[in-house]
């Protein structure tokens, strides 16, 4: 009895120090709360106004994970990043019961199948491509579908190291982003797009201008197949990269040839590029030092302004660049400014049409090839941007998907919860790249596969044959039009 009295007693004792340790930390709360100034919640009630910013803060989660509809967020909806994942695992990507798409959407595509589509064994197969057939060193990319600009610095080295070698393994190209080129690019194999952005990371002199130098060192790498010239992206135009403070560790500083530890943010526009005579001559010096094809990355903003593009271009063809990259103002990146992201920039649906027929109005279809971006992640959107008139289509954010990203936005926080876009050790423990690098190569392998399923179905033979009469868009009745009808290509305004 004595025993389980003292038991008895001790509890007791330790629910009282319990009780009042609590009661002691609720005071300090309190006094905090009433004291502080900067949150007017807070200062009005203490403690209890604590919940409110850990509410907002759980709400993110439980909107994505228990209220949100399959096809209700953004910038993806669960349905976009399951299908993405089902892809990566190899997984039938079939599905029972018919669509959980509105196809009563304003804006929604849908594909006209054909009466007589061809038999399975004459399967829609897509060919590659030559880009630059003018350049000392053409290439020839075998896939219409391939991984945008994604940093080392903005990307964590198992994510571009899994990146490359999965690219490989697709045979898809792979563009560095405006980082610089990191061994880690170089390690999978696999074709490279060396990009050039408004710092020159990689290729830069002490004082931050070209170094023919070093980009004829790039250009020595076999894999590095062409150059892009970042004149602007999707999420940020006017604006340059934005890689935080503590993202820039001494191993990305070397690359980028920057100071370690401080913020790195680029230019908004290459300083030595103020006209189209000026973009055309630094493509010809790019072309002409490193002997391959050299295109530009750039959103759209106005109608106006490309004619003024096209116009110089066909005064100086033999300037022309190699391939022209259309990010659409809803294009993505792990730092920008709201306002760029949210109201800055034509979207790829309404610019890319449009370049392309100025495009082919400047006699520059066998030329120039055109690549989109931005937000093109499933088939059905690849295969729009095939029939709107792109050669290639390239996407950023598919591709984290594949790697295993769940959307947590935190890309500019260092705190990537699935080792992607962080640079802290322990989180990129839980990115395997030998798990990985197959989860990008069964991504871009599906998506292709997929894409051609859908051109087999309207009837061609090779995806880039679909043409605009073969998409119909949703109007606002719910009906829909022929998309050449809404944006008739260049032959057809010709005609008319």
């Amino acid at each position: 009895m004595g025993i389980a009295a003292n038991a008895i007693e001790f509890l007791a004792l330790a629910f009282v120090f319990a009780l009042g340790a609590v009661g002691l930390l609720l005071l300090v709360l309190f006094l905090v709360d009433r004291l502080q100034t900067e949150d007017a919640i807070r200062r009005n009630y203490p403690v209890i106004g604590r919940f409110r910013h850990l509410f907002s803060t759980l709400g993110e989660f439980f909107r994505q994970y228990f209220f949100a509809m399959d096809r209700e967020e953004l910038p993806f909806n669960r349905a976009q990043r399951d299908w993405v994942s089902r892809a990566s695992e190899g997984k039938g990507n079939t599905v029972a019961f018919g669509s959980t798409r509105n196809t009563s959407v304003p804006g929604t595509a849908i594909f006209v199948n054909a009466p007589f589509p061809p038999l399975d064994d004459q399967y829609a197969s897509s060919e590659p491509m030559v880009i630059g057939a003018g350049a000392r060193v053409p290439y020839l990319a075998p896939s219409f579908y391939n991984i945008s600009g994604m940093s080392y610095g903005a990307l964590s080295r198992p994510a571009v190291r899994a990146l490359s070698r999965g690219a490989r393994e697709a045979g898809v190209w792979m563009n560095t982003g405006e980082g610089g080129l990191s061994p880690f690019h170089l390690e999978g194999g696999c074709d490279i797009v060396f990009q050039i952005g408004t710092a020159k990371y990689g290729v830069r002199d002490e004082h931050g201008n070209l170094s023919d130098e070093k980009l004829c060192k790039v250009a020595e790498h076999p894999n590095v197949r062409m150059f892009e010239l970042k004149l602007s992206q999707g999420a940020k135009p006017g604006k340059g990269g934005i890689l935080p403070a503590a993202k820039v560790n001494a191993e990305i500083a070397e690359i980028r040839g920057i100071p370690e530890g401080k913020a790195s943010i680029s230019p908004n526009r290459h300083p030595e590029i103020g006209t189209f005579d000026d973009l055309l001559d630094m493509i010809s010096h790019v072309r002409e030092v490193t002997g391959k094809p050299v295109g530009i990355k750039t959103v759209v903003g106005s109608e106006a302004v490309m004619r003024e593009m096209f116009m110089n271009i066909a005064s100086r063809p033999e300037d022309a660049p190699d391939f022209i990259t259309i990010d659409g103002g809803e294009g993505g990146t792990g730092a920008a400014p709201m306002p760029l992201i949210d109201l800055v920039g034509m979207s790829v649906r309404e610019a890319l049409p449009m370049v392309c027929n100025l495009r082919d109005e400047y006699g520059m279809k066998e030329r120039i090839r055109l690549i989109a971006s931005g937000k093109l992640v499933n088939p059905g959107d690849v295969a729009w941007a095939l029939a709107a008139g792109a050669d290639f289509v390239t996407s950023a954010r598919g591709f984290m998907f594949s790697l295993g990203c769940i959307q947590a936005l935190k890309c500019n926080k260092n705190t990537c919860p699935t080792g992607i876009t962080t640079h802290d050790p322990r989180l990129q423990k839980g990115l395997v790249v030998e798990d990985k690098d197959k989860r990008v190569a069964r991504f871009a392998r599906e998506v292709i596969h997929e894409v051609e399923t859908i051109a087999h179905s309207v009837g061609v033979a090779e995806p880039r044959q679909l043409r605009r009469r073969h998409v119909r868009i949703v109007q606002g009745d719910g009906t829909s039009r022929p998309m050449n009808e809404i944006m008739p290509g260049y032959s057809a305004i010709a005609e008319s």
